[in-house]
């Protein structure tokens, strides 16, 4: 049986990075994407190996949805003389 569980890759300076929000702790790492893939889903499906069916059923029917959302973002910060700062729209305070 298939069950398809949400996966969240972030890619850095060492490579990919991927973890499971649905199943706490359920991580992996590669130097490529198509590795990271399949580490992550190998550990996947390693820990669910370690369920119960009951702990599985109610493991795999959480729901988390994810989104991409366009904000405005503002190109440079800016300063106006007075100690603030102003970043994204957000003023702040020079310390």
């Amino acid at each position: 049986m298939s069950k398809k569980v949400g996966v969240i890759i972030k890619k850095d300076e060492n490579g990919y990075y991927a973890y499971s929000p649905e199943i706490d702790g359920c991580q992996s790492q590669g130097e490529t994407l198509e590795e990271v893939i399949g580490n992550i889903r190998e550990a996947v499906e390693l820990y669910l190996e370690t369920l119960t069916k009951a702990e599985k059923k109610a493991l795999l029917s959480r729901e988390i949805f994810t989104t991409s959302l366009e904000v405005k973002v503002a190109l440079a910060a800016t300063s106006d003389g007075s100690g603030k700062r102003s970043f994204c729209g957000v003023t702040v305070l020079s310390v």
